[in-house]
């Protein structure tokens, strides 16, 4: 009897411990991102986000490239949480001031899509998610692949300014450690050539570029393109906030598409990373299979975008639901 009493004491155990872990299972798969995570609370919240990017990009073209590189500069660092649409406050610089956010703009936009979605259900949609789906909108409207997204994450409160340079790869940074900050977020090989696909579209300051010009220009660049980039950039030491830059991609500067692999491979790459990318060993092969093959590349840039947009995001009862996007709501 003893025997018998004790095999049910322990399989009751396991059975309450089974029941336990299943419960918990599911509260964090409802807690944590999904796809169509508002098809309940606000149904048509992708529509309007997806019409919104549809209606700014047919007004101001350049949004899309705004998009894309919000994704990038936001869900880098730390957490997917829309850190980078806070302003500075008196006490801490913002993301989108800080040096390395050089260039980016258009954070108003994500401002116009926000009321837009706000005036459906007000305090349901957070800013994180408007950053990564209007990313994801942006993509499709540059001639990219639809990248199903899920959605779920919840607004940090703070900016993370003070540490952006020790997880964004910079354009002089060396190829391997540019491997190594794609890797501590998930990102291998194959991605990281891929997400720098996103250099097909968009432009360069000058800024970034001149060092490869002036006092001599760098013997690594095509002779044919470098021209073009001194006509475009003729000052040794330009205004940051003069209207100078190149076109990443002369050929099809508003297609995402693979032509930046072809540019690359020709020593047309504008930033020592796209040089780089073309010839380091570990990274030419991918750079090489996505120039010949488009939808290879599109596959692994999907791939990384999905890894990025999921990387530490707040869910459940983290964070918070922003009224703006830009002020955590303790400053309303």
């Amino acid at each position: 009897m003893k025997m018998g009493s004790r095999a049910l004491f322990f399989l009751a155990i396991l059975s309450f411990s089974a029941l336990s872990a299943i419960a918990e299972d599911s509260h964090e798969t409802s807690a944590g991102l999904a796809m169509n995570y508002y098809k309940d609370s606000c149904p048509q919240a992708e529509d309007i986000i997806k019409e919104q990017v549809k209606l700014l990009y047919k007004r101001h073209k350049n949004t899309a490239f705004s998009w894309l590189r919000n994704i990038f500069h936001d869900c880098f660092v730390e957490s997917c949480d829309a850190s980078l649409l806070l302003d500075s406050t008196r006490r801490v610089l913002s993301e989108k001031e800080a040096d390395r956010s050089f260039g980016m703009r258009n954070f108003r936009y994500i401002e116009t899509i926000k009321e837009a979605v706000e005036r459906e259900c007000p305090g349901v949609v957070s800013c994180a998610d408007i950053l990564v789906l209007s990313a994801r909108d942006g993509i499709v409207a540059l001639g990219g692949p639809y990248i199903p997204l899920k959605s779920g994450r919840r607004d940090g409160r703070k900016s993370r300014a003070n540490i952006l340079e020790q997880y964004l790869p910079d354009h002089n940074d060396s190829m391997s450690l540019v491997l190594e900050r794609f890797s501590n977020i998930g990102i291998n090989t194959p991605g990281v050539v891929a997400l720098l696909g996103a250099h097909s579209v968009g432009r360069t300051h000058c800024v970034k570029l001149v060092h490869r010009l002036y006092p001599e220009v760098d013997p690594q660049l095509n002779p044919d393109h470098v021209p073009h980039m001194l006509k475009k950039c003729p000052d040794p030491i330009p205004d940051p906030k003069a209207v100078q830059y190149v076109r990443n991609d002369r050929g099809t500067p508003m297609k995402l598409d693979n032509n930046y692999y072809r540019n690359i491979l020709d020593n047309k790459g504008l930033m020592l990373v796209d040089h780089q990318l073309a010839t380091d060993k570990r990274t030419k092969p991918y750079v090489k299979k996505m120039a010949k093959n488009q939808d290879y590349f599109f596959k692994e840039f999907s791939r990384a975008i999905t890894i990025l947009s999921e990387n530490n995001p707040l869910t459940g009862t983290k964070g918070e639901i922003r009224k703006q996007c830009n002020l955590a709501n303790k400053l309303h």
